[in-house]
């Protein structure tokens, strides 16, 4: 059964979904004289913060962008050390994401990712697919256009095998990665940047945004809090008056 959403202070509801775009890592590590890595690592500490705090948030559905498509361009060591946390990550938490009722999914191409990794995704899918408490989408060599690329090839597929005769948007969303997943209500970029990169470009035709000069390493859920606040008072009228 899946959690009703909860009403924030002055009878407002909350976003049911909320993407991150998890900005600043190496930033606040480098600022500190410490190598880019203790950022991430810090990073992925903060991500267990959040994910615990978003159900008494009333958030059901977060999605955290961890690697991009473009992220390949950076240095050798810092990939590797990205990698070996994304592992260490499922590994240590697996126990805990199951046992607070999270369900764990991943988006992006995995053929380029460590065997290894790979392994452990899949294996951390399966064993909290009946989770319904938080559903927790984690983007890992991911890019929204990539995305759609894939989903086009997918549908194109469909319809010349005659599964399709007039696609939808349903269907095409329906061979995108998030199939099954909500659209985001709210999109959170951290660290002062404001651009979207490549981040849930069609999912998010209609999300509400938030930039803010907060480097991911120190976003608090007090911070997500005052976000959410905020939202709460925003007139989302889909294209109508």
């Amino acid at each position: 059964m899946a959690v009703e959403a909860a009403t924030q202070p002055g009878g407002a509801t909350p976003p049911r979904h909320v993407a991150i775009i998890m900005d600043g890592n190496g930033r606040w590590a480098t600022s500190k004289g410490w190598p880019r890595l203790v950022g991430h690592r810090r990073g992925a500490e903060r991500v267990k913060q959040i994910v615990r705090e978003c159900p008494d948030l009333g958030v059901n559905w977060l999605t955290v962008y961890a690697f991009s498509t473009e992220n390949w361009k950076r240095s050798t060591e810092e990939v590797l050390g990205l990698m070996k946390i994304f592992r260490r990550y499922i590994e240590r938490e697996a126990d805990g994401l199951a046992a607070e009722g999270v369900r764990m999914r991943f988006i992006g191409g995995r053929e380029r990712l460590d065997p290894k990794l790979q392994a452990l995704m899949a294996g951390i899918e399966a064993r909290t697919a009946g989770n319904t408490r938080l559903n927790l989408t984690v983007a890992i060599n991911y890019g929204g256009r990539d995305e759609i690329l894939r989903a086009t090839k997918k549908l194109a597929q469909k319809i010349a095998s005659g599964q399709i005769d007039e696609p939808t948007q349903a269907d095409f969303a329906d061979c995108l990665d998030t199939a099954g997943c909500p659209d985001p209500d709210l999109v959170i970029r951290t660290s002062g940047e404001t651009r979207t990169s490549n981040f849930l470009p069609y999912q998010s035709a209609y999300a509400e945004y938030e930039f803010t000069e907060t480097l991911w390493p120190d976003f608090s859920p007090d911070h997500l809090a005052a976000i959410l606040d905020r939202f709460g008072l925003r007139d989302r009228r889909f294209g109508g008056v």
